[in-house]
């Protein structure tokens, strides 16, 4: 087993082998597994996958959760949906579904020491850069996660395009355009690849290609290529899945506006992203003016950075209040999480400068067989790079996304911090002074990785399990208190403790409708419906155009005969809220609740564990 570490070098085929099998030992989930949370909406509740009459190209225009570009919430990735819906004809279990990224992941590692060991030549650093990218734990929920393909696909069409660096001229341009057509059909934020594909020809060419580099060349070669990727993605996307702007991009900014400010905007005019939903529960910085924005995005980055480090505490969900939008701009996390955005790109940009006087200097002495010095500052200048670059995109700065925080969105950082470390670890391993220290220090720094990771994977033993964990990972999250509280009533049955739950899901956020709606609905579940009222009361009126809520609520009160002893309450709310869901809803059941059995069908909230509503 060591001969085969030390006697040969990482290329593709060779890391391949131990790569998918550590993949699988360390992120393989229980066979017994159920879906869970995006999990739900993202197969069981996809017409697409589920082929309710919708043909196999209707991919193209659909988005991510099956949905039209009418309805979509702003995800398109037709890869993921091609690929689930074939394994949907074979089986319709998670289990099955997630070993796509498994395998997928074993296979990015690969790539990842294949490139290193052509930049570099070095074989231990090679597989150290796949070890490290390979077994990051913060990457769990991108692999055991089914939903986790679009990162996993994406990562792959990033490092596809950089290994396509090491072809021939002629061939390099169309490797890196198909390569990243693949990323751009997996995720949207492959976006990040346009420089960090031409920093990587630039940096990676005098090494890649020792005689006859062609720098400037491969460089502008490959970004033309990566922009021509770009632009047929686009222009495809807005042809089978128009859109329609939101209202803010739907003129141009005035010529008064800074011209950084005027070049995004027109980007995102062109780039006509489908509009992304903003939640203030999910997101908190949605709320949040400027430059709060940035200071929370930078604490968030901070935390992902030392998370990837040192991975103490993981987690699928950080909703409000756990990452709340902060009070002040300047605080310690947010410096150094500004330090670490801005500086590492400096850094790597002086390792660049370094490496090329270095590289210039040994050319001038007769040789191409570059010292350590050279390799070991391109790689570094890459990793510098690519860490911060990579994450920008998922950083809620350029951006505001759908969640303040995922630890899925480290997927392609986490190969510039492979790099890091693999030269770092390199040198340690390389030191005469201390040998067997080095030895322990970077073999508990492996052992801590894997070890969160196979623990991080059991949590997604089923939609319980999962839930427990967040909540004890993330305890001021109201959402994971919430969904915990309705996994041990669908569970265990245990409605009482449900009830303890929830009520700390409102302490958290008392102005969120679901937890009060839920609450609610605990007790109605316990047959005490006029003790759920005031609770069902308070959802109503905090969102009295949330129909899944509202007729969640009105069917579990008349299921328990309580329409009429609330009738007037009910009508008074609807009169307060005109032309809202529950003036209609409410006034439907009222009035017209026999004919219907309570809230007329077509209203009611698809059931959890359900396929796609008709």
């Amino acid at each position: 087993m060591r001969r085969y570490f030390t006697e040969q070098d990482p290329t593709f085929w060779v890391a391949l082998t131990p790569a998918i099998v550590v993949s699988a030992l360390l992120f393989v989930r229980s066979p017994l597994s159920n879906y869970i949370f995006d999990e739900q909406e993202a197969l069981l509740a996809n017409p697409y996958v589920n082929g309710e009459g919708l043909g196999w190209l209707d991919a193209f225009r659909r988005d991510f959760w099956g949905l039209p570009p009418d309805r979509s919430i702003g995800s398109y990735r037709p890869l993921p949906d091609l690929i689930w819906r074939a394994l949907w004809q074979l089986s319709h279990a998670s289990w099955l579904h997630h070993w796509v990224n498994v395998l997928l992941h074993g296979v990015n590692a690969a790539i990842v020491a294949g490139i290193t060991l052509a930049v570099t030549r070095r074989r231990g650093v090679a597989w150290l850069s796949g070890a490290a990218f390979l077994t990051a734990a913060v990457l769990t929920e991108a692999v055991t996660g089914v939903v986790g393909i679009a990162d996993v696909l994406g990562g792959l069409g990033v490092l596809l395009a950089v290994a396509a660096l090491r072809t021939r001229m002629w061939v390099m341009p169309f490797a890196v355009f198909g390569a990243l057509t693949i990323g751009f059909f997996s995720k949207e934020s492959v976006l990040v690849a346009l420089p960090l594909v031409a920093w990587c020809a630039l940096v990676f060419a005098p090494l890649m290609f020792r005689e006859r580099p062609h720098r400037v060349w491969r460089t502008l070669l490959a970004l033309v290529a990566s922009v021509a990727a770009l632009v047929f993605y686009t222009y495809f996307r807005r042809h089978f899945f128009p859109v329609t702007l939101p209202p803010e991009f739907a003129e141009p900014l005035p010529q008064s506006a800074p011209l950084a400010k005027r070049a995004m905007h027109d980007f995102l005019r062109w780039f006509q992203q489908p509009r992304l939903p903003h939640d203030a529960m999910n997101n908190p910085l949605v709320d949040a003016d400027f430059p709060h924005r940035v200071a929370g995005a930078l604490r968030v980055y901070f935390r992902g950075v030392m998370q990837v480090l040192f991975p103490l505490r993981l987690s699928g969900d950080y909703s409000f209040p756990q990452e709340p939008a902060p009070s002040r701009v300047v605080f310690p996390e947010s410096v150094l999480g500004g330090l670490l955005l801005l500086g590492p790109p400096l850094l790597g940009i002086g390792l660049w400068i370094r490496a090329l006087v270095v590289e210039r200097r040994e050319r001038r002495g007769g040789t191409t067989d570059f010292s350590q010095k050279v390799s070991s500052a391109a790689l570094l200048a890459v990793g510098l790079v690519w860490l911060p670059v990579a994450y920008f995109p998922h950083s809620n700065i350029p951006v505001l996304l759908p969640t303040v925080r995922a630890e899925r969105f480290w997927y392609l950082p986490v190969i510039g911090s492979a790099w890091i470390l693999a030269i770092a670890f390199g040198k340690l391993l390389e030191g005469r002074r201390f040998p067997r220290a080095a030895v322990f220090v970077v073999a508990l720094f492996f052992g801590f990785q894997g070890i969160r990771a196979r623990m991080h994977a059991l949590d997604y033993s089923d939609d319980l399990a999962f839930w427990r964990a967040t909540r004890d990972a993330v305890p001021n999250s109201a959402k994971a208190h919430l969904n915990y509280s309705v996994m041990v009533g669908a569970h265990l049955g245990d409605l009482p403790k449900r009830l303890a739950i929830n009520g700390r899901a409102i302490e958290l956020a008392p102005k969120w409708p679901m937890a009060h709606i839920y609450y609610g609905d605990t007790l109605c579940r316990m047959n005490k419906p006029d003790q759920a009222w005031p609770h069902y009361a308070r959802g109503f009126d905090l969102a009295p155009n949330d129909p899944n809520l509202i007729s969640l609520a009105l069917q579990c009160l008349w299921d328990h005969h309580a329409i009429e002893r609330h009738r007037d309450a009910l009508l008074k709310l609807a009169g307060e809220h005109p032309g809202s869901w529950i003036a209609y809803l409410g006034t439907e059941i009222v009035y017209r609740g026999k004919e219907h059995g309570g809230v007329e069908k077509k209203y009611r909230p698809r059931g959890y564990d359900e396929g796609p509503k008709d």
